[in-house]
């Protein structure tokens, strides 16, 4: 018999506040997280708009020495985590450390540690390289580093599959609790892309937007689209087996029911025209929860705001769907706090999970030019109130990944 798989903890960074709360609120009142880069100089850039993390104290959660010695994806993913193990009440309480995972990913890794260390080497010679420089941009260290923490001795094991990195960690670790390999996990992504490096390798594909005007650079189904706006972010939340948390008498936010991941086997960087990949993976994800598509009250969609995804994944969920597609309440929360590539899946499934508790679907803002193939009720600029027990979370990744994940409400 499947074991049932819940959550008893999250924490999240984001461009729209520095904890979940904080977040979510922010997101619910349709606030705009995008800005101008800080993080570096930008002058002369034709990307200009980022979506930052700000007024974030990391001596607040961590040591200077940590600090100093760690990338910022790694120091991002910590600080989610301490924030998550916090909320879940597991400080002293007794643990098979060996049935305790960590499924923490992200989309590129150290991508600081590789841009400043690389222009050492060039510039200053091979023995300037630091040697914190491997172990900060292999993407398994910021969950290692967790492990280490929080003394999670069971499988670090981060899927690193571009955009939809941390939701198809979610989704393993979700698989390995449910199965009974592992009582408890951290589950979820951390990624701080913004320097030149990854601002300029993303402007070469011609995925940014480069209106650099934060009113209209993320527009998610919006006619006016042209490209996602590059964010940093963390999420990561406590993935615990049912009995284990009801034992110990740990506070419930919800249930995982459902995970589904496909690939489209079509293109490197395009998804596929038919949208078959990203009907499979929902549907996929339907039949693992035994759960209707007319059951789902809300979808946290991949919504990057590029041409391709958002009419592709627009066809994918009516082609999942059917006619319930029209009815439920769909929002990309990226128009608000931009897009941070593998850590997208992490910051967007919390926020679905908000949603779920609060009956409050956040909006997607700055949608005023509707694209007539994006033809789905995309909660526009303002949130709505709705009960629901369901919400589904989606995102897709270069490759050809598709990853979702289903939520359900925990009554009393």
């Amino acid at each position: 018999m499947k074991r049932r798989v819940v959550i008893t903890g999250m924490g999240l960074l984001s461009p729209m506040g520095n904890t979940v709360d904080a977040s979510f609120e922010a997101m619910v009142q349709g606030k705009n997280g995008i800005g101008r880069i800080t993080l570096c100089d930008v002058e002369g850039w034709k990307v200009q708009l980022a979506g930052e993390i700000k007024n974030l104290n990391f001596e607040d959660y961590l040591d200077k020495r940590e600090i100093k010695r760690s990338d910022r994806a790694m120091i991002l993913g910590m600080i989610a985590a301490i924030q998550a193990y916090d909320q879940a009440g597991l400080e002293g309480v007794p643990i098979n450390r060996q049935r305790f995972g960590t499924f923490v990913s992200s989309g590129i890794g150290g991508l600081n540690t590789i841009y400043e260390e690389v222009s050492n080497c060039v510039l200053r010679g091979q023995d300037r390289i630091s040697p914190f420089f491997i172990p900060n941009s292999i993407i398994n260290l910021i969950g290692g580093m967790i492990a280490i923490r929080f003394q999670a001795k069971g499988p670090n094991l981060p899927v690193v599959t571009a955009c939809s990195a941390a939701t198809n960690s979610m989704g393993e670790a979700f698989r390995y609790i449910r199965d009974g390999y592992l009582d408890l996990a951290f589950a979820g992504g951390s990624e701080a892309p913004i320097n030149p490096v990854g601002v300029g390798g993303f402007a070469s594909l011609r995925a940014l937007n480069v209106s650099n005007d934060p009113e209209r650079a993320s527009v998610p189904f919006d006619s006016r689209r042209s490209g996602f706006v590059i964010a940093e972010g963390a999420g990561v939340m406590i993935f615990e087996e049912y009995e284990h948390a009801k034992k110990r008498g740990a506070n419930i936010i919800a249930e995982i029911v459902g995970y589904g991941t496909s690939s489209d086997a079509f293109h490197m960087t395009a998804p596929d025209e038919a949208a078959e990949g990203i009907e499979s993976c929902i549907r996929l994800t339907l039949e693992d929860a035994g759960v209707m598509p007319e059951d789902v009250g809300y979808i946290n969609a991949h919504g990057t705001s590029t041409l391709l995804n958002d009419r592709l994944e627009t066809l994918g969920i009516k082609k999942a769907f059917g006619e319930a597609a029209y009815q439920v309440n769909i929002s990309s929360t990226k128009s608000m706090h931009g897009h941070a590539l593998g850590a997208a899946g992490a910051i967007e499934s919390i926020a679905t999970v908000k949603a779920l508790v609060t009956s409050m679907i956040p909006p997607t803002i700055h949608l005023e030019q509707p694209d007539p193939e994006c033809d789905l009720n995309y909660t526009p600029n303002v949130a709505v109130e709705r009960e629901m027990d369901y919400a589904m979370n989606i995102n897709i990744g270069f490759g050809g990944q598709n990853a979702a994940l289903l939520f359900k409400k925990v009554k009393p």
